[in-house]
């Protein structure tokens, strides 16, 4: 293949294994042809990795929607002329009827009747075909559309919420919580010393840690919970109508499940030894904004760092200081 940039990221994508996609259709024109042309790679990239792909998608589905909704408004109003025209021809028949008594007449009224009632009951069939595989389409339509809207929410490499998730998240949890008075409280993860081991193991190894942390923190939130991928190796947890001592409860249960982990290289059988995390802890109280709730959980998610890390702290911790508005972040991983 071509050196170029997006071929790396393709075969870097392939190679990491995330993008289940990708690799199904790469493994599909592989299976088939025992190759792949650029030209492929083109189209693959352009449907599992471009920017631009989720609205390309949704531009597709919705023209086919507006496509079918026409279709549908066309057969119906097929159908009101169809009505119409025999709701004409009964009148006329009921008047022509009424005006005579000739048995000819009458068998010709009631045989072009009767005519008129097989072309309604033809059209009717033919709209009740139509509604059904169009109520089929729309039903599909919809299907890809929930797709669209959960990848475009969606941290590829972790399959946890991504950070434009997390923020409606919060939003939507913070205008409950004012409304409920419920508790809420938010959980900021970062993986300590994630820089030094991705530079000394490499990116692909780095990523596998990244899921490895995912797979952890899904395991030990429940139903309601949210957790997301905030950016890079850092992550958050937002736990609605969860008060301070239940959060921190979770938040100790993801320390010590990633730290349980051993990590094993598996192209090699290298022991990498463990992975930690350190984790802040804040709570929501009315009339908070969303970067105020967000500000205090870093807050303490750094004291966590500078206690020693592999740390749960919550702002109600004597070494951490809420008050505090800037923190330096450098070098803190």
């Amino acid at each position: 293949m071509p050196a170029y940039p997006r071929n790396y990221e393709i075969w870097y994508t392939y190679a990491a294994g995330f993008n289940r996609g990708l690799n199904k259709a790469i493994n599909d024109i592989l299976r088939a042809h025992g190759t792949i042309t650029p030209g492929q790679l083109d189209t693959i990239y352009s449907e599992h990795l471009a920017p631009n792909r989720l609205n390309d998608r949704i531009e597709e589905v919705g023209g086919k929607i507006s496509t079918e909704l026409r279709s549908i408004v066309r057969e119906v109003e097929e159908y009101v002329s169809t009505a119409s025209n025999y709701g004409d021809a009964l009148v006329g028949a009921s008047k022509n009827l009424s005006m005579t008594e000739d048995r000819q007449v009458i068998r010709q009224i009631v045989s072009e009747l009767i005519n008129e009632t097989k072309d309604v009951e033809e059209q009717n069939r033919a709209l009740s075909e139509q509604l059904a595989t169009s109520q089929a389409q729309v039903v599909e339509l919809r299907e890809t559309l929930d797709t669209i809207r959960y990848e475009s929410l969606t941290d590829d490499l972790t399959t946890l919420a991504n950070r434009k998730h997390f923020d409606r998240s919060l939003q939507q949890a913070m205008e409950e919580a004012e409304h409920t008075g419920d508790p809420l409280t938010l959980l900021m993860t970062d993986i300590d010393h994630f820089k030094k081991f991705n530079d000394t193991f490499g990116h692909q190894t780095g990523d596998q840690v990244l899921r490895l942390v995912a797979i952890a923190v899904k395991q030990n939130v429940k139903g309601q919970d949210i957790p997301c991928r905030y950016g890079g190796e850092e992550f958050a947890v937002i736990l609605p109508k969860t008060n301070l001592r239940q959060a921190l409860a979770v938040a100790e249960n993801i320390r010590k499940a990633v730290m349980a982990k051993e990590l094993i290289k598996r192209s090699t059988g290298e022991n990498l030894g463990r992975i930690t995390i350190s984790i802040g802890c804040s709570s929501y109280a009315p009339g908070d904004s969303i970067q105020e709730v967000i500000e205090r959980a870093d807050q303490c998610l750094y004291a966590a760092k500078r206690s020693g890390r592999n740390l749960v702290k919550c702002e109600t911790d004597p070494d951490v200081d809420v008050l505090e508005t800037a923190i330096t972040t450098t070098g803190a991983a």
